[in-house]
């Protein structure tokens, strides 16, 4: 491995140069990444270690495919796409026949933020408003138009949430508003959105667009229940907005049935604008806006021309139709389903046998598990997670955290991930959990024992202090040592498990 400096060097240099608020992943005990191949990944001593997390690298790591691509475009030419160049309208080509008719007009962009804060101009620009509804817990991009709009970037009690911003429920049905039992969630989440626009007219605002993911990620790998992005494209409509699907993490296939996550919704549903990023150039810089031709022409008749130096550069449509022929030629829909539906099969076993999971959810190879400490009251295992996370990648599996209470694993791993992947991932996490909940049922126990022992002591203790009233001081309360030797047992379970 050719390294410029030894991990502890990387370390201090990264402290010395790079933002404090740039993090790495496990960053009580980062990993030094210096290779990787398909879903592997390769430390500087050569140790493997299965990604399922990273659905940037959407068709494997260092494709062969994708760098011959880049690299024979790159030999020829590379510049801005006020040239004319056949790359630019092959790829919009392709795109084009992945989405219902009616999206037809593309803008290319570099990154998903630049895509999104771009969606948010086609919209305001469309009927002149302004105001946009969110999902609590989205996150949208890093751009401070889109920090305006991601719940999941506000501060408690430090950021102001803007005039023109409003936030509507997530159509969680685990633990938000509206859970299972409701006989209609759907229904019931949309009307939130429907009382907000309400509310936003009554106070002479006009809502320019609703924009969500069509399976939330950073909220906790959310799937919305059927029939409610058509409702709440029917209000937004209604109030003159425009509906934003943003695909940028979920984009491309993950869905296995479908190309795009939105179209799982039904083909009655077609939203008025999608934005797709990530997973567009498996590594390489680029994303993309497209929409209707009655959007794209009121944008055009703003009078200001859209340019982006390098959206849609010869280079990057290269890239990007190199990925298009790879998810087709190795079938990567068929087998982020196939390999998916075995995966949540597996991680379903789990649940039956582990406390810890509350909740299996996902579709294709985008899954999310809820860990909690009961069942009942559904509470997140917050610190039991980011303690699974460290324990598999002892086990050179790498996984994430995600949700408004980090408590749920997410597994987005690169379209090749295999059904050996998937049982491999799973023993490891059986394992993990195994030895957690014993962890944590010895420490109960032991708590439980301590108790006994205490209250044995109060007892005995009572009789003592009976006879000696008149040598205690009077004001003195001889309550508060035991109940404070108690409490201090019961502080065990609040330190980190070791397992």
């Amino acid at each position: 491995m050719c390294e410029l400096y030894s991990k502890q060097d990387t370390l201090a240099l990264r402290g010395k140069y790079i933002g404090p608020s740039c993090e790495v992943f496990f960053a009580a005990d980062p990993i030094k990444i210096v290779r990787a191949q398909r879903q592997y990944m390769f430390d500087e001593k050569g140790v493997q270690y299965l990604d399922c997390i990273n659905n940037v690298a959407h068709v494997g790591h260092c494709h062969p495919e994708v760098f011959t691509a880049a690299l024979k475009q790159m030999e020829l030419l590379n510049t801005n796409s006020r040239f004319l160049h056949d790359n630019i309208v092959e790829y919009a080509k392709r795109l084009s026949a992945t989405l219902p008719k009616k999206l037809s007009v593309f803008y290319f962009t570099n990154s998903g933020s630049e895509a999104n804060d771009l969606a948010l101009r086609l919209a305001r620009q469309f009927r002149a408003h302004q105001d946009v509804i969110t999902l609590d817990h989205a996150y949208h991009g890093h751009l401070s138009s889109l920090i305006d709009i991601s719940p999941y970037k506000f501060r408690k009690g430090k950021d102001v949430k803007k005039e023109f911003v409003h936030v509507a429920p997530t159509p969680d049905i685990y633990r938000g508003k509206y859970r299972e039992d409701h006989s209609d969630p759907a229904s019931a989440y949309a009307d939130e959105v429907r009382k907000i626009i309400e509310e936003a007219h009554n106070n002479g605002r006009k809502i320019a667009a609703f924009i969500a993911e069509s399976m939330q990620s950073c909220g906790g790998q959310i799937i919305p229940p059927a029939g409610y992005f058509q409702k709440v494209a029917e209000y937004v409509h209604r109030a003159g907005g425009v509906f934003i699907a943003d695909e940028v993490q979920v984009g491309f296939g993950r869905v296995g049935k479908h190309f795009w996550s939105f179209q799982m919704h039904g083909e009655d549903f077609v939203p008025d604008i999608v934005t797709m990023g990530k997973p567009m150039g498996n590594g390489h810089p680029m994303a993309c806006v497209v929409t209707t031709k009655e959007i794209a022409e009121a944008f055009n008749n703003a009078g200001v021309e859209y340019f982006n130096t390098y959206g849609g550069n010869p280079v990057s449509c290269a890239v990007g139709l190199a990925v298009l022929d790879i998810i087709e030629k190795e079938d990567l829909q068929g087998n982020a389903m196939k390999v998916g539906n075995y995966l949540i099969e597996l991680l379903n076993k789990l649940k039956a046998k582990h406390t810890l999971i509350g909740n299996i959810r996902g579709i294709g190879l985008f899954i999310g598990i809820d860990l909690v400490k009961d069942h009942e009251e559904r509470t997140p295992a917050t610190a039991e997670a980011q303690h699974v996370i460290y324990k598999m990648k002892e086990k050179r599996v790498l996984l994430s955290v995600d949700g408004p209470h980090r408590n749920v694993l997410k597994i987005k791993p690169p379209m090749c991930f295999t059904e050996e992947n998937a049982k491999f991932m799973v023993d490891q996490l059986d394992g993990t959990l195994t030895a957690i909940e014993e962890a944590m049922q010895a420490k109960t126990q032991s708590v439980v024992s301590e108790n006994t022992l205490c209250r044995t002591k109060m007892h005995k203790d009572a009789h003592v202090e009976l006879l000696s009233d008149s040598i205690n001081d009077p004001t003195e309360n001889p309550s508060r040592k035991r109940n404070g030797m108690c409490t201090n047992q019961h502080s065990l379970l609040s330190k980190r498990l070791k397992t």
